[in-house]
């Protein structure tokens, strides 16, 4: 890469305010750094009011701390945010139940705060980007359980794979407004989270073995990918689940 496109990249997205749900931990915090990185006035929103200080003091940014499960508290906290020009709702939970096993409590929570969230936070940024006259980006982050059955991830993996169908209508309906919506769909990314569902060596293996490049992925990568469907380079691309695997969708 030429220091030319270095001092491009870093005013990529001067002037974009832009909001990122689950700033916190994992992809949340690295796209927040990236796209801070890169010249945007980052919006933060997370539950722990700890991440969103230690990230407020690495870049400057505004925050609101908020449970999104709470749909009340999601669009006030959207709403105050406003006016902003590009959206990751990337904020997410994990509820590890077996089907049999799996309580009403966990899925509502799941749901709420991996795809209701979403619903809410894109209505708000939406509709202040189309009373203002222009157009914007909205990148939801899914996951690649949106298209595999893993055991114990019942709620998420219905979670992410109702993620990705909004993602494809709220494409459709708001591509007209210049608006374009897309979801990315890691695989196993390490962040606390997945840490978490994936810490047994014997569950990891099978895993990566079906990963041909044989690794996962680092939250960094998937901001990067975050970064360039928000970017005008990506300017055509809208309604796309875009898998960052290693290949493992390929098999």
């Amino acid at each position: 890469m030429s220091g030319t496109d270095q001092v491009d990249r870093r005013h990529e997205f001067a002037g974009k305010r832009v909001l990122v749900t689950g700033a916190g931990k994992g992809i949340g915090r690295a796209t927040a750094l990236l796209l801070a990185q890169r010249g945007a006035q980052v919006v933060a929103l997370s539950r722990s009011e700890d991440d969103l200080r230690s990230l407020a003091a690495a870049i400057g940014c505004e925050t609101h701390a908020v449970d999104l499960a709470d749909a009340g508290a999601a669009r006030a906290a959207a709403v105050a945010a406003q006016p902003i020009d590009l959206l990751v709702n990337n904020a997410g939970i994990a509820r590890l139940q077996s089907f049999v096993e799996m309580d009403v409590e966990a899925f509502d929570e799941t749901m709420a705060v991996n795809v209701r969230a979403a619903m809410i936070v894109g209505q708000v940024c939406a509709r202040n980007m189309i009373e203002r006259g222009v157009g914007g980006a909205i990148v939801n982050v899914s996951s690649l359980s949106a298209h595999i059955g893993f055991a114990l991830h019942g709620a998420y993996c219905a979670s992410k794979a109702a993620l990705d169908g909004l993602t494809r209508v709220m494409a459709v309906e708001l591509g007209a407004q210049g608006i374009r919506v897309n979801a990315v769909n890691p695989t196993v990314t390490l962040t606390p989270m997945a840490e978490k569902a994936w810490s047994d060596p014997a569950k990891s293996a099978q895993m990566l073995a079906r990963i041909p490049l044989n690794r996962f992925v680092e939250p960094e990568e998937v901001a990067q990918t975050i970064a360039y469907l928000l970017s005008d380079d990506a300017r055509m691309i809208n309604g796309v689940s875009l898998a960052v695997d290693g290949g493992f969708l390929a098999r």
